[in-house]
């Protein structure tokens, strides 16, 4: 069987853990396939009937249902161990209803290069998440104005929990 990557063997996780945590009214918002002291895969996910808070029990209950399907898809050739956990305070934003859950709340995004128009050329944006568009978001930052930013060029973004 060929290596399998990384980012497929995340894929391939999400398109497995995706329906059943659905099904379990949870939602995944990311995927981690890291080596540490040995393989781990991290699940983090999110309770929307709960208003968007985790708790140890959704995690168990998560960490059961997945386990199992894993396995039996065999995803993973190797040995690893299963994390499930909330995404914290400064969630990652991943799809466009994620960014739409946090609309007027501050966001941090950092784009794969320069964002085109930008002068000087930035790929940081700390600021208000001002809307949400079908290709892109709108972020509003303190003293330099809005910038659009598409969704392709998005190479990470995040909740910045303010205090």
């Amino acid at each position: 069987m060929a290596e399998r990557t990384k980012a497929s063997i995340e894929e391939r996780v999400r398109q497995v853990a995706e329906p059943i945590l659905a099904g379990e009214g949870l939602e995944l918002l990311d995927v981690e396939f890291v080596r540490e002291q040995g393989y781990v895969l991290r699940l983090f996910i999110d309770n929307p009937a709960a208003g968007n808070k985790v708790g140890l029990d959704d995690c168990e209950r998560a960490s059961r249902a997945v386990d199992t399907a894993l396995e039996v898809e065999d995803v993973i050739a190797h040995e690893y161990s299963l994390e499930v956990s909330s995404p914290g305070l400064n969630r990652p934003l991943k799809k466009p209803v994620h960014y739409e859950r946090v609309v007027g709340k501050q966001v941090r995004v950092k784009t794969f290069g320069p964002l085109a128009g930008t002068e000087p050329p930035r790929k940081n944006f700390l600021g208000v998440l001002a809307g949400v568009e079908a290709d892109g978001i709108r972020v509003a930052v303190e003293g330099a104005g809005e910038y659009r930013i598409p969704y392709r060029d998005i190479a990470r973004a995040n909740l910045e929990f303010e205090f």
